[in-house]
């Protein structure tokens, strides 16, 4: 039975596929996304209302994260989760470089090092040992 979502041969609005896929959560701020240059299609700025077909490669920027997926099939409406992710395929290297980065940030994020309001005495003794004063 076929999913009355997901078609494998239409065309859609880049803006309503973004939203149908579930990479943003209102169509207004995937539409916002594209005008502002966080999304491209094919490598190329485009408008909102390009039409997105099987196979396009659309690069996302959101936040700290960056995604480049694959249009595996094409959706105008929103349906479950399960549904959006078989919209798209990220590539490997999109993967990859998430991981990379979402280790970097835990590595960035060290115990201690996040003072809350007026340091004690033992942290000013730290912080001497650190800058060397």
């Amino acid at each position: 039975m076929k999913d009355s979502h997901a078609h494998t041969d239409d065309r859609t609005r880049l803006d309503k596929w973004l939203w149908a896929a579930r990479f943003f959560k209102h169509r207004t701020l995937a539409t916002e996304a594209v005008e502002g240059g966080k999304v491209q299609l094919n490598g190329i700025r485009v408008k909102p209302a390009k039409d997105v077909k099987v196979g396009d490669r659309v690069d996302i920027q959101i936040a700290d994260s960056r995604y480049t997926v694959i249009v595996t099939a094409i959706a105008d409406k929103r349906g479950s989760a399960s549904v959006a992710q078989t919209l798209y395929a990220e590539t490997a290297d999109s993967s990859a470089a998430r991981e990379q980065a979402r280790e970097q940030r835990k590595l960035a994020a060290t115990p201690g090092a996040d003072l809350h309001g007026r340091p004690t005495k033992r942290d000013r003794r730290q912080m001497g040992r650190f800058t060397g004063g």
